[in-house]
């Protein structure tokens, strides 16, 4: 049966919005009308492609690795497993950026689709390291990924002269080929051997991301939540002290409200399986939807929300090469102090109500 909605899709032009055509519902589902501006059809398309690589293609390349090895093409795994030997510890080693895909113009069209933007509140001197604490972390953590793994969001031109380097799980770039493509956008493990490494280099001017609340806190980003996994997150921390290297908090408004996912909170046999999970495989078996390239419903790609990263003002950090237990903590509470006053400042702008506050957990 089909229904015409009352609703009307809308597109904004020149800051007008103009009709397009009602959306039509089959079904229950909600679908994009046919006429939509090429560029907003390409934007959806680089955000699927996106969404389908980040879900199936590190499970997906080692299904292909193993499926060749049975093949009259057996040769190419094992060319590429003698490669993957040889190059083990890049990811250990900041990576290996390639300039066209940090700089592909398919993250531009990627960051538009939401839009993700990047506010600037302070200097950074490119010659210092900075570690950077990321929240929150979101489903997918798409504006870490267009902010500090490309430029489609303008970093090198609002930071010249500073690198970025985006910290993430080291178990993903033990998966063939998919390490390759993490790795050409610039995206480094986050092991304390990778850290140390980066921070011990010559070269500064390093902006190095951290997603702090890590797997555990994707169980938690829900639309209209605050609640940041970070009061046991101290390794960043002991680490800025032992290299003296400022920390910068960033607050990525609008990171929780991509996707809709299967509430935990009164579900405890959900919590306890994805905890465990989590616990043990390293990532977090979230039950999620976004919706879809054809419809407003469901699916793997992300609602059109508007994300803001806000990147704080450093904090800087004495050189303590064996820090104190008590030492961490200060500088904990003046990174949660800082976090907090950066959320404060600036949830007003972007929509969020006086009354909601962050959540330290």
């Amino acid at each position: 049966m089909k229904s015409i909605d009352e609703s009307l899709a809308f597109v904004s032009a020149g800051g007008r919005k103009t009709i397009l055509r009602p959306t039509m519902k089959i079904l229950g589902f909600e679908f994009a009308p046919v006429f939509i501006p090429l560029e907003r059809r390409i934007q959806t398309a680089c955000v699927f492609q996106w969404a389908l690589c980040f879900l199936c293609m590190g499970f997906g390349s080692l299904a292909v690795f193993i499926y060749l090895l049975f093949t009259e093409y057996y040769f190419i795994p094992l060319a590429y497993l003698m490669w993957y030997i040889y190059d083990f510890n890049t990811c250990e080693q900041g990576g290996r950026r390639l300039l066209w895909q940090f700089n592909n113009p398919v993250w531009k069209y990627f960051a538009d689709y939401f839009p993700i933007k990047l506010i600037k509140t302070a200097e950074l001197d490119p010659s210092k390291n900075y570690i950077v604490g990321y929240h929150p972390h979101g489903i997918m953590s798409a504006g870490a990924f267009a902010n500090f793994a490309t430029n489609a969001t303008d970093f090198n031109q609002m930071f010249p002269k500073m690198h970025q380097y985006l910290c993430i799980l080291t178990g993903q770039f033990r998966f063939p080929f998919f390490r390759e493509y993490l790795m050409s956008s610039g995206c480094c493990a986050v092991s304390k051997n990778s850290l140390n490494w980066l921070l011990n280099q010559k070269e500064k001017g390093k902006f190095i991301t951290i997603v702090v609340g890590g797997a555990v806190e994707a169980i938690e980003a829900n639309p209209g939540k605050f609640k940041l996994k970070i009061k046991k997150r101290k390794g960043f921390i002991k680490l800025a002290l032992q290299h003296g290297t400022p920390l910068i908090p960033v607050y990525s408004f609008g990171e929780n409200d991509l996707f809709l996912q299967l509430s935990s909170e009164k579900r405890q046999w959900l919590k306890w399986f994805q905890m465990k999970f989590t616990k043990f495989i390293g990532f977090s078996p979230v039950i999620f939807h976004g919706r879809g390239i054809f419809n407003y419903t469901f699916g793997i790609v992300p609602f059109r929300k508007p994300i803001n990263t806000v990147v704080g003002k450093p904090i800087e950090v004495p050189l303590i090469e064996n820090p104190s237990k008590e030492q961490v903590e200060e500088v904990h509470k003046i990174y949660l102090n800082s976090l907090y006053e950066l959320f404060e400042e600036y949830k007003g702008k972007y929509g969020i109500d006086e009354m909601n506050h962050l959540i330290f957990e």
